[in-house]
């Protein structure tokens, strides 16, 4: 639900009064789920009419990060804000550490405060002290490392290393972690001030390129005696730690909130959940249960390394689970992908289901649901439920009788009421702050209508007595998996808790767009007296230049705008393989971003490119390769004699490894690239021009002695060179080549694809016109590239470097008369430039 109007204006004026910056705040209001969470803590903080900009800092952290098992105790915490009584960072932190482990059990004042600090006063003369004595231990490491890096320390004194700077506050932190941070850091300054004295030239000073030359194995070995990084956190090592064991799962998930005022307190039973670990036997069980309506993208990846990861890390179990409650979307080839795709990404499932195989639980539950007075029988058209829900208005047939509605539900099923003319609608909150308490739609009716005339009628079944003109014919929308017995589905809000509590999940882990699900998620549960699993969420991955929606994909593939759903320009697991990209590359780029719950975060693709150049650099070999051919004529090496040269697979290969070496023809007619030479020439270009000489790699040195142009006097077509057998040139130039392997033949043809960024805009989702956004030149086809012969033995999923080009694999399309290679990633990395 966004916040619009008067709404939005009251609601930002409410935010500039705790202090919010504007900027800030605007964003805020942006983000739903802490607008809605600010909101309350302002009015549960009594503050609405505004506060001092340190405690709405406080009161912004809190509605952003305060544990949600602990909600019961939130305003106790906000006693302790607005008095001043938690007034730093480290003192909130612990707040929250403690809050949550207590969750919903008593909330012990004097535990509380001795965890917090509260009450602990560090004097100035202790804080001083201690930051003499942490100085004088540290010293000498101070002065050497002064002028490493650019990073500054403090108000612009001097240059010290970040990690340094970390250091000496962790230290200070330590003795007294209850200690005013500012107050340290106005020590820090001064003690810096006073041992190093003004900013002087020498701090703006960059060493030189020859002194890093110089001094490079000595900074290597240094970093490892002085400079050694922080030890990673455990969540860094280990980033499934942040979840707690099945045995824990007893505490509050969450708490609803009725509009009548009662609230319910959402766990199991201690009965329940010893029930839950006897048939589990204590393991974790997750399960990934993609919606088989399209092939997966990258963003499944961090979806299946969080589900696949967490059970592999605990020793537990992980179900492949088919969400499949829409058959007009679903279709077996969006199963057998799925399969394919989860295996070729290194998970292996514990056992593969479909929401379909639990369909006569789901209809049980139901009956139970409506017998309960949970659910009701609705006429409603979609419209006026819409409707309906924008005004917080109860359906017409909400309090109709239990035993009407189960009649009713019965009538569905058999299939005797048409499609839209009826739903099951669970009976939640229609006056709820939260909208996925809006009486949600348990189920729906899928039938295929048909009008049969009377004439056909009578010639398919002569005897038949037939009473009207026209009737109608129902059919039932075939389901993939479970086929025709079914005309009802039951829907995600609906089945995906139960089916989660039937396999006895102990982690239902999710993104963030379904943390508002969570009252629906658990009240369900509760009213059916069900097992519940621990649900956690985590920020969805995109990723720049692309779009991530189904239903975008979908259009962009099913209008070709691309060429299907294995396309290479497409951040489908499907594209990215066929691309050339590893499953383990991918792996490793989604471990390193972590299982965030920062929300609205866009990662830049170079930073996906990045781990995909780490592992091509490992394992594909290095082959010459020409894309834009230039004849270049060696005028005095003989015509016909052909040298067989070795070249290197591996920049770091041993001479003594045949194996490290591939054999390239080296004749007189070789190719260059058309890019690698001008006709005019300058200091700072290394490629070939007239006069000029430059070095073909694994080969001599050639120089340009004359140039062929055609009628147009500009366009090149063809050099004369003489090479230098004696290899006693020594140009600064390299380039890379391609000769002909016998007089008079060509070399080795193939098409080559260079990919590009599909959109031109970073997050192509926002804009209104987004199809406009494609890049025309996301895909260039080069149909006659030339390379050196032993590329013909390649076969299809082959990955190799063309020096200097980038990295490329061999794609489905290639025939026996040509091979087709796809561009995986360019050679130039911009992502660990940039700060990795």
């Amino acid at each position: 639900m966004v916040v619009k109007g008067e709404e939005s204006d009251k609601i930002l004026e409410l935010f500039l009064k705790i202090g919010l910056d504007e900027r800030t705040a605007r964003n805020t209001i942006a983000n739903n789920k802490v607008t809605a969470n600010l909101t309350a803590v302002i009015h549960e903080a009594a503050l609405a009419n505004g506060c001092d900009r340190a405690i709405g800092n406080f009161l912004y952290t809190v509605a952003t990060k305060y544990p949600a098992n602990a909600l019961v105790h939130r305003p106790k915490l906000l006693e302790y804000v607005v008095s001043s009584k938690i007034k730093t960072p480290a003192q909130l932190e612990a707040a929250f550490s403690f809050l949550s482990n207590v969750a919903s059990e008593e909330f012990k004042r004097n535990e509380f405060e001795e965890a917090c600090g509260v009450g602990v006063e560090v004097s100035l003369e202790e804080l001083t002290q201690t930051v003499n004595e942490i100085f004088e231990e540290n010293m000498t490491v101070i002065l050497e490392r002064r002028y490493r890096t650019n990073v500054y320390f403090s108000n612009s004194f001097h240059n010290l290393p970040a990690n340094l700077v970390g250091e000496l506050f962790g230290s200070i932190r330590k003795k007294h972690p209850w200690a005013d941070p500012k107050t340290a850091k106005q020590l820090v300054d001064a003690k810096m001030y006073e041992l190093l004295g003004e900013r002087t030239a020498a701090d703006d000073e960059k060493p030189s390129k020859k002194k890093e030359k110089k001094e490079k194995p000595a900074k290597v070995e240094k970093a490892v005696v002085d400079e050694t990084p922080a030890q990673p956190s455990e969540e860094e090592l280990n980033p499934f730690s942040i979840f707690p064991a099945p045995e824990d799962n007893i505490k509050v998930h969450t708490e609803v909130f009725f509009s009548n005022g009662s609230v319910l307190r959402c766990c199991n039973t201690r009965e329940r959940l010893d029930n839950h670990l006897k048939v589990t036997g204590g393991r974790v069980f997750t399960r990934f249960p993609p919606e088989p309506n399209g092939y997966l993208h990258i963003g499944h990846a961090k979806a299946m390394f969080v589900d696949f990861g967490l059970a592999k890390e605990r020793g537990g179990c992980c179900y492949l689970r088919y969400d499949d409650t829409n058959p007009e979307a679903e279709k077996k080839e969006y199963i057998n992908h799925i399969e394919e795709i989860v295996q070729w990404m290194g998970w292996e499932p514990f056992k593969i289901t479909y929401t379909s195989d639990y369909f006569p639980e789901l209809y049980e539950l139901a009956v139970e649901l409506i017998r309960r007075g949970h659910a009701y029988v609705d006429h409603q058209t979609p419209e006026e439920i819409k409707e309906y829900r924008e005004k917080k208005m109860n359906s017409p047939w909400r309090d109709r009788p239990i035993a009407e509605s189960l009649k009713l539900f019965d009538d569905m099923k058999r299939g005797l009421i048409e499609e839209g003319k009826a739903t099951l609608r669970m009976k939640q909150d229609m006056q709820s702050d939260n909208f996925n308490m809006y009486d949600l739609i348990a189920y729906r009716i899928k039938a295929s209508m048909y009008l049969i005339d009377v004439q056909l009628m009578m010639s398919l079944f002569p005897s038949a007595i037939i009473f009207d003109i026209l009737f109608l014919y129902f059919q039932f929308t075939p389901h993939p998996h479970a086929g025709d017995k079914w005309c009802i589905y039951p829907s995600y809000d609906y089945a995906h808790c139960i089916v989660d509590s039937l396999e006895n999940i102990t982690h239902s882990l999710c993104t963030l767009e379904f943390e508002t699900r969570r009252a629906s998620y658990y009240w369900l549960l509760h009213v059916l007296d069900l097992y519940q699993p621990y649900v956690w969420e985590y920020s969805r991955l995109n990723v720049t230049n692309t779009v991530m929606s189904k239903r975008k994909l979908n259009y962009i593939v099913t209008n070709k705008y691309v060429d299907g759903w294995d396309d290479p320009r497409l951040m489908t697991l499907a594209g990215l393989r066929r691309r050339g990209v590893t499953s383990t590359a991918i792996n490793s780029f989604v471990r390193g971003i972590g299982i965030t719950r920062s929300d609205c975060s866009m990662i830049r693709l170079d930073r996906l490119e990045y781990h995909i150049r780490e592992e091509l650099n490992k394992t594909a070999p290095r082959v010459l390769v020409v894309l834009h051919p230039l004849k270049v004529v060696i005028t005095n090496l003989e015509s016909g004699s052909v040298l067989d040269l070795d070249a290197k697979k591996w920049p770091d290969a041993r001479t003594d490894d045949t194996s490290a070496f591939y054999k390239v023809p080296f004749s007189n007619v070789v190719y260059i690239e058309r890019s690698d030479f001008r006709m005019k020439d300058s200091k700072d270009y290394y490629g070939l021009a007239p006069g000029k000489s430059a070095l073909l790699r694994y080969a001599f040195p050639i120089k340009c002695t004359d140039v062929i142009l055609a009628d147009d006097k500009e366009t090149v077509l063809e050099i004369r060179a003489e090479y230098d057998p004696s290899k006693k040139s020594k140009p600064k130039g390299v380039l890379h080549w391609v000769a002909e392997p016998s007089p008079g033949s060509d070399p080795l043809k193939i098409e080559v694809r260079l990919f590009d960024k599909l959109f031109n805009s970073e997050n192509p989702a926002e804009l209104d016109n987004w199809l406009t956004d494609l890049n025309p030149n996301s895909k260039v086809v080069v149909p006659t590239a030339y390379a050196v012969p032993s590329l013909g033995k390649a076969a299809v999923g082959d990955t190799f470097q063309f020096e200097r080009l980038g990295y490329f694999t061999v794609d489905k399309d290639s025939t026996a008369e040509k091979l087709v290679f796809n561009r995986t990633v360019t050679l130039k990395d911009t992502y660990s430039k940039g700060g990795k």
